[in-house]
């Protein structure tokens, strides 16, 4: 049984970096190349397992090549891929990130077979033995499916919908969600005529603010950090990592009290580990984690 299990997209990452973004007939310089796995909820069930949480994943690539690498380096960060579906003469989603100099990011891809996991593709009991199930960016009636039957056994949701939130129906998924993950561009978006007859108060709202840290939005109140001051390396992957952190101190806390603050921190710090570093998987370890706080305290 793992204590988190994550849904979503699984992709394969070819992450260029250059001097700047081309604007239209200019061009760039590509500085470096490097390739990896990808994919929110892949990046977050390795980052989990790199804090050393249990994780599994529930998504879909291809049986080609980029799919046999994407599956292989999950299972040696320690992530159970038992949940990931193969499609036979599919190709796995492949996702180009031009990375600048500042570190922010632009991505260009191709879907391919991220989203192939249907509502009746789901086994209810995967989900119903999981401590916590995170919901990343997918097909919103499989976002929903899986909520559902989460809810119904009494595991606790968190959904991080990602930038196609504006373009995509997850009202279901997000009615049913204990925890919600956004930036500021997806906060506006949430809440949105399509999203006004969901009430959000009585949940966690997590806004992330990227270098400028994040707002935790509970019933009880809200509460801020104000991030790390790190020198930005690459921006990909960092949301995903921080809301790693974040669910790490949360199902760590058990039938403890949840401490916001320290979620918040801890979440910040992951994030930009994460930033500091090349590649959406560059994946802190627990011991890193606990080594940058505690050189900040």
């Amino acid at each position: 049984m793992v204590t988190v299990l994550t849904a979503g997209h699984v992709n394969w990452d070819v992450t260029l970096r250059i001097d700047r973004l081309p604007v239209a007939d200019g061009e760039a310089s590509i500085r470096s190349q490097q390739q990896s796995g990808g994919g929110s909820a892949a990046n977050v069930a390795a980052t989990l397992a790199g804090l050393e949480v249990d994780v599994g994943l529930v998504g879909s690539v291809g049986d080609d090549d980029n799919g046999l690498l994407a599956r292989h380096e999950l299972e040696e960060t320690g992530v159970s891929i038992d949940g990931v579906r193969i499609v036979e003469d599919a190709e796995t989603a492949v996702k180009y990130l031009l990375v600048e100099d500042s570190g922010e990011v632009a991505v260009l891809g191709n879907d391919g077979v991220n989203e192939a996991v249907e509502p009746a593709d789901l086994e209810p009991e995967r989900i119903r033995a999981a401590s916590h199930v995170h919901l990343t960016s997918q097909r919103p009636d499989t976002a929903a499916e899986i909520a559902s039957i989460a809810s119904e056994a009494g595991v606790t949701v968190s959904f991080d919908p990602g930038r196609r939130l504006g373009e995509r129906d997850f009202g279901d998924a997000l009615a049913l969600a204990d925890v919600i993950f956004v930036n500021d561009r997806e906060a506006e978006a949430m809440l949105e005529a399509e999203y006004s007859d969901s009430a959000f108060d009585d949940r966690f709202v997590v806004v992330k603010h990227g270098a400028d840290g994040a707002l935790l939005h509970t019933p009880d109140g809200d509460h801020v950090h104000s991030g790390f001051e790190v020198e930005t390396i690459d921006t990909a992957g960092a949301g995903d990592a921080f809301a790693a952190g974040f669910l790490a101190t949360m199902v760590a806390t058990g039938d403890g009290e949840f401490d916001p603050e320290r979620a918040l921190e801890y979440a910040n710090a992951c994030g930009a580990l994460t930033a500091g570093r090349k590649g959406a998987r560059s994946v802190p370890s627990a011991a890193e984690v606990e080594t940058f706080l505690s050189d900040r305290h």
